[in-house]
């Protein structure tokens, strides 16, 4: 009877134990944070290995391991972790152009029992010292400037803005830039007009939105030539955002405005060959109450044409934008918008779609 009973306590003793073993692996990290404290902008790449044992019965396989960050790069163990066995999930992290705090995951996909872990890197990068080529990145000539684009961003349609650029001159002789193809609403000063060997200056753009008479996202290119010698990469681009200003309209003006609306705003011609133009009218229709003006239609592509066949609505008047979609020289997938401006308070700018496949006909086919 009682080897009977020893033999029931051995068995019970047995199956806890073996309820107690884990039938995945496990895997645990010595640690799951990692600090590197302050390094160095300029001072390259840092690297720490993370340590993990699998304490799970059969053998372990990481499937992925993924930095929340293009600025880390992990490593790991690609080959199966037998039980009681160790492997490492390396990291390094790129410091450069990275200055402050720093506090990125990487995140351990495998068959354990817990298949996702989330490790962590943490440090401080202090800035390296800035250099003349980071100030002044654009070289025209023997003149670095900070900027090559002057962007006045949003303006209103009676708005003049003026936008500085600094620049400075690297070459051991004075240098006097000028512009050319600079149209009449802008205007470009240096000062001071000569710039001496190693003195900076400023380029000041002077932006007449009135004169400019035109809508939505606009761009100039202006060139800077010295000794009368144009250079073709000396080129500055000068854009602007020009929009009617609603934010004051009152309850009142709102309900009486007029409001755009579209019988589609997407239009897709399927598959066609590059031998086949495409034409589509959108039907546009004022729902307000006051004139509907279409100040722009404007396509994203010089293969799409637009043209509208009126441009001031009364209240319920309809009207098409006619869109034409050149192929030649297109292959595979396509997708084209058209932005059409107006005076509606609520949807100044309605952006059109036309879309589709173009596919490559062999002119032998079409015999």
């Amino acid at each position: 009877m009682k080897q009977i009973f020893s033999f029931l306590v051995m068995l019970a003793l047995t199956g806890m134990v073996a309820a107690q073993t884990p039938t995945k692996p496990v895997m645990t990290f010595e640690n799951v944070v990692h600090d590197f404290g302050s390094i160095a902008e300029d001072g390259g790449n840092v690297t720490y290995t993370f340590q993990f044992k699998n304490e799970g019965a059969t053998p372990l396989v990481i499937h992925n391991v993924q930095a929340s960050c293009g600025c880390t790069t992990p490593e790991w163990t690609k080959t199966p972790v037998a039980p009681n066995a160790r492997g490492t999930v390396k990291v390094t992290f790129n410091p450069t152009n990275r200055p402050g705090n720093f506090n990125k995951t990487i995140t351990v996909t495998s068959n354990a029992q817990a298949p996702n872990l989330v490790l962590r890197i943490t440090g401080n990068v202090t800035p390296r010292k800035r250099t003349l080529e980071d100030d002044y990145p654009t070289l025209f000539d023997s003149l670095r400037l900070s900027d090559s684009h002057v962007a006045m961003t949003k303006m209103t349609p009676v708005e003049t803005k003026v936008v500085d650029i600094k620049c400075i001159n690297i070459s051991s002789k004075p240098l006097t830039p000028e512009f050319i193809n600079v149209p009449s609403h802008i205007r470009m000063t240096v000062s001071p007009a000569t710039v001496q060997p190693g003195q900076t200056a400023v380029i000041t753009t002077t932006y007449d939105a009135s004169m400019k008479n035109d809508w939505g996202f606009v761009t100039d290119q202006i060139y800077v030539i010295f000794d009368g010698v144009r250079n073709y990469k000396n080129r500055l681009t000068v854009s602007a955002t020009i929009e009617e200003n609603f934010s004051n309209l009152t309850e009142a003006e709102l309900a009486e405005a007029p409001v755009i609306e579209f019988d589609d705003k997407v239009f897709d011609f399927g598959t066609i060959p590059t031998t086949q133009k495409v034409e589509h009218d959108y039907v546009v229709t004022n729902k307000g109450k006051n004139d509907l003006i279409i100040r722009k239609v404007k396509a994203s592509c010089g293969c799409t044409a637009v043209k509208p066949a009126k441009t001031v609505l009364k209240s319920g008047e309809s009207t098409e934008v006619h869109v034409t979609f050149d192929p030649r020289g297109k292959n595979g997938r396509q997708s084209k918008t058209v932005t059409v401006i107006s005076n509606d308070p609520k949807a100044s700018n309605v952006m059109l779609r036309i879309q589709g496949t173009v596919q490559n006909v062999d002119s032998s086919t079409l015999k």
